[in-house]
């Protein structure tokens, strides 16, 4: 007779400030599956989930929730994630300032921390209030440059069916001039490659054209630099997953974003899941909608 222990059940504590995603990755994860409860009261989440679950659990809180508060929320999470029969794990979803700001006056709402002030004095006080529970975040998203297309595939690789349970690796590009991504794990600089952009055929081109990683597999730095990019990774990625980590995010950037670390990007994901590794990338630069210009400086 088997004496199997039952899988245990999935529950997602999705968080983060006013205005990040948290009501879209709500929906998301409730179109995966989950049973969705969004802005309960904190007091009643222990009734919530007295009982053993019977399908994933998706539960949206943020200071709007009636008794808000960081300790009864960290305590919830410790009392969840020593039971043997729920897998409990915390989502944060943040974007930075001007994102927020931007999406408070598209949807003209007034912050609830700030009802009688500008936006941004709300914005403040809530990124200092939650930084204590972004910490102890197992999954931290940043949707300053995604839609809702791009949050829907983020989540979907990490809590669809058989993700969550599986180690994920993203590996994106970024440019330098728009600051690097938050929440990434680790980042590289590969500004000191030859920059394709001072090339006039290869300027409005991307990494992702072959002319372009032509150019830059001629640098003589470039093979050495990605050979031991790749076996740093490969022998850190199983020490990562057996800590106990969900999920890695690696970061490759230039000057602008189009080139370089596109090229390098591609190149180190496609060598992560060539040794089995689940890996999803981005291009944050060209993912963004282009006027037709490139910044002044290239990648």
């Amino acid at each position: 007779m088997s004496t199997e222990m039952p899988k245990p059940q999935k529950l997602i504590v999705v968080s983060g400030p006013s205005g990040a995603g948290r009501s879209t990755a709500i929906n998301v994860l409730e179109d995966l599956g989950f049973e969705a409860i969004d802005n309960v009261p904190l007091s009643l989440l222990p009734r919530l989930t007295r009982d053993e679950l019977t399908c994933p659990l998706a539960i949206g809180l943020d200071v709007r929730n009636r008794d808000f508060s960081i300790n009864g929320v960290t305590d919830l999470l410790a009392q969840l994630r020593v039971r043997d029969d729920i897998e409990a794990q915390l989502l944060f979803l943040e974007a930075n300032e001007d994102t927020l700001v931007r999406r408070y006056s598209e949807t003209r709402r007034r912050h609830p921390l700030a009802p009688d002030e500008p936006a941004i004095q709300g914005i403040r006080k809530e990124a200092e209030l939650l930084l204590p529970l972004r910490e102890k975040a197992e999954f931290l998203l940043d949707t300053s440059d995604l839609s809702p297309h791009d949050l829907k595939a983020s989540l979907t690789e990490w809590f669809g069916e058989d993700g969550g349970s599986l180690f994920g690796v993203s590996v994106q590009s970024f440019s330098y001039k728009r600051g690097a991504p938050k929440g990434v794990d680790m980042t590289f600089d590969c500004r000191f490659l030859k920059n394709p952009y001072w090339e006039p055929p290869l300027r409005k081109m991307s990494g992702l054209d072959s002319a372009v990683g032509t150019y830059i597999q001629t640098d003589p730095r470039f093979e050495d630099f990605t050979t031991k990019v790749k076996e740093l990774l490969l022998m850190l990625l199983p020490a990562f997953r057996d800590e106990g980590k969900s999920h890695l995010s690696i970061g490759f950037g230039c000057t602008g974003g189009q080139h370089r670390s596109v090229y390098v990007t591609e190149q180190i994901a496609l060598a992560l899941a060539e040794q089995g590794w689940q890996v999803s990338k981005r291009h944050r630069e060209i993912d963004r909608v282009y006027s037709g210009s490139v910044q002044q400086g290239g990648s």
